[in-house]
């Protein structure tokens, strides 16, 4: 996975699965401070409501 197509597919969609916040934070020590920064905007949009986190239990 790409943090520039997450950051796009979550901009787009509006939402954010565990398994995305799940492999950001597995994957947190190889980002460079200019990947931080877009992680951190994901945070702020979520902190606005803009970005919801998707929770649904698969069927």
């Amino acid at each position: 996975m790409n943090l520039g197509i997450l950051f796009l597919k979550v901009n787009i969609i509006g939402v954010i699965t565990l398994s995305d916040l799940d492999w950001i934070t597995n994957h947190q020590s190889d980002f460079s401070r200019l990947d931080m920064a877009v992680i951190l905007k994901i945070g702020r949009l979520m902190d606005q409501g803009i970005i919801e986190l998707d929770c649904r239990l698969p069927a």
